[in-house]
């Protein structure tokens, strides 16, 4: 797909940061009280739970071979009344991708026409670890599932549009509100030794090494009162480990799952509005043999309900029944229920990056002690170093333990969002060439320079991997030096030119990705740049880290 103007490549980066300042300055929130049409849907997109490898590792031998729970793809649609729409679609997968986005589009535009647009649709992946991999188009990203898996990508496109759909169909006047908070106990920097290296006076401008607030959205449908959440919190879907081979949306899915059977039983008057310690409820004997953690609590009967309403009724002996108010009301609004929107909860990835939710720390398998601080390291081998959650050595207590924190807060500050959203809806929408932009630095002389980027290239340090999932072989965190073997390796796939090297130093490069085209492009180039505003929130869709798609939120 070609950039959508005719500039240069560091012109159109110039004119998209003078298009950002203007679009956050000059956009301000209005006092209008007028509402929104606001709808949200949710649809399955679990895929192939057998003989397909996992999306996330990259580690061959993870093979799905069953379903710990199933994944969805969640959307809300927010439409200014004669104005603009925007869709934000959350995917329990581990991350968008451009074929996906095209195919939908190709779907919605067939559907309702120039409607939805990639103007205004934004996917975002919760960055899980443990969903069927083969859907994005580039080498890098499906060679450990050894190509293209039409399965995962047809379930993940039908179910993003039939998710739409139903958000779509379902929109009805309504407000959003936003609240923010911290949580402390649910993500921390797996590599602290990195974020030293940080300049003091940039340290010094954070309280902690890794992001801690959450973002909430509150949907507030006019006539039936609250019908969805969609909130923003960084912390990556590792929670499952590389051995796992159950489907799962790890802690995000989890506290999805959590939310959504939260406001279920509430509306049935069956739990109080604060969520009691009823998720102790979900763990099983501590001497039982698990595989499959039990993870969505019992769901309530509503027949059981009307079944009892009609007991109440006292035979009439043939006389004229009269009209009992409470039991028929009673009566009318278990059905009405029936037609309620059903509630939809998404726990959305934000800038993850080095954020783990093993949060107990890092620790060598061999001898049970802490990890190298500075290389992730037991005895000079990364594969030794394994991140703790919260639940260990159980991972899908971990899994719940994460998802839980993530879920109780969610709740806090779904129930006490008072901040309403108002304002105008727009967008903006481009793509950019990483591979040629032009930035201007400043240097310590008072001066500036300009200095290119150049292709992607991935490190010897990148096959290291992280504490989250370690790498094989001799790669280590921080390797600035490279191995003469594995160059040897690299360059049977493609030797890195000078430009090249210079450009990328002091990272030694394994695989020059940016510049693989065989059989097809190993990494891709342009990507797409996106801003979504509502109101007073705007919501910053752009391409990089671990994260394939980062969602910032930013009050102004």
């Amino acid at each position: 797909m070609g950039v959508p103007f005719l500039l240069h490549t560091h012109q159109r980066s110039i004119w998209f940061c003078l298009l950002l300042v203007l679009f956050v300055q000059y956009w301000q929130p209005t006092t209008s009280s007028a509402t929104y049409l606001v709808g949200l849907g949710s649809y399955d997109i679990t895929g192939p739970a057998a003989d397909v490898n996992m999306m996330g590792y990259a580690n061959m031998e993870q093979i799905a071979s069953g379903i710990h729970f199933r994944l969805q793809a969640r959307t809300f649609i927010v439409v200014e009344p004669g104005g603009k729409r925007v869709a934000f679609v959350n995917l329990d997968a581990c991350m968008a991708s451009q074929l996906v986005t095209i195919k939908l589009l190709e779907r919605l535009k067939s559907r309702y026409g120039d409607l939805y647009t990639e103007q205004n649709v934004a996917i975002s992946g919760i960055h899980t670890h443990a969903g069927p991999g083969g859907y994005l188009q580039y080498v890098v990203y499906i060679v450990t599932s050894l190509g293209f898996v039409r399965q995962s990508f047809d379930v993940i496109v039908n179910g993003i549009e039939q998710s739409i759909i139903q958000a779509h169909e379902n929109l009805r006047p309504g407000t959003v509100s936003v609240n923010k908070g911290e949580l402390l106990d649910a993500g921390i920097n797996r590599s602290p030794s990195a974020y030293l290296n940080n300049p003091s006076p940039e340290r010094s401008r954070y309280k902690y090494n890794v992001d801690k607030e959450m973002t909430l959205l509150k949907f507030v449908d006019d006539e039936w009162g609250p019908v969805g959440a969609f909130n923003w919190f960084a912390t990556h879907g590792t929670s499952m480990s590389r051995t796992n081979s159950l489907i799962s949306g790890d802690n995000k899915g989890a506290a999805a799952r959590f939310m959504e059977d939260w406001f279920k039983q509430k509306s049935l008057d069956e739990i109080d509005i604060v969520y009691p310690e009823g998720l102790d409820t979900l763990k099983i004997n501590e001497g039982s043999p698990r595989r499959v953690s039990t993870i969505i609590p019992r769901l309530p009967s509503g027949v059981d309900e009307l079944k009892q309403i009609a007991s109440s009724f006292q035979a009439s002996g043939g006389r004229q029944v009269t009209r009992s108010f409470s039991a028929t009301r009673r009566l009318r609004s278990s059905f009405r229920r029936g037609n309620r929107p059903k509630f939809v909860s998404a726990f959305c990835q934000s800038n993850c990056g080095d954020v783990s939710p093993n949060v107990l720390g890092a620790f060598c398998t061999d001898t049970g002690l802490p990890c190298d601080f500075n290389r992730s390291t037991c005895n000079g081998k990364n594969e030794l170093c394994y991140g703790r959650g919260p639940g260990y050595p159980d991972e899908f207590e971990s899994t719940r333990l994460i998802g839980e924190r993530q879920f109780r807060k969610a709740v806090d500050l779904f129930t006490t969002a008072s901040e309403q959203i108002k304002g105008k809806i727009d967008y903006r929408h481009t793509y950019l060439d990483l591979s040629h932009l032009e930035v201007t630095l400043p240097s310590s002389d008072g001066n500036k320079r300009v200095v290119k980027t150049c292709p992607a290239a991935m490190g010897f340090a990148f096959a290291a991997g992280t504490t989250d999932g370690p790498g094989a072989f001799d790669f280590q965190q921080g390797d600035d030096k490279g191995n003469a073997f594995w160059k040897l390796v690299r360059n049977l796939l493609k030797t890195p030119g000078k430009e090249q090297k210079e450009c990328q130093h002091p990272k030694p490069i394994l695989l020059d990705t940016g510049e693989m085209k065989k059989p097809y492009d190993w990494a891709p180039s342009i990507l797409p740049i996106q801003i979504i505003r509502i109101g007073q929130l705007v919501i910053l869709c752009v391409p990089g880290g671990t994260c394939f798609l980062h969602i910032n939120l930013f009050v102004i």
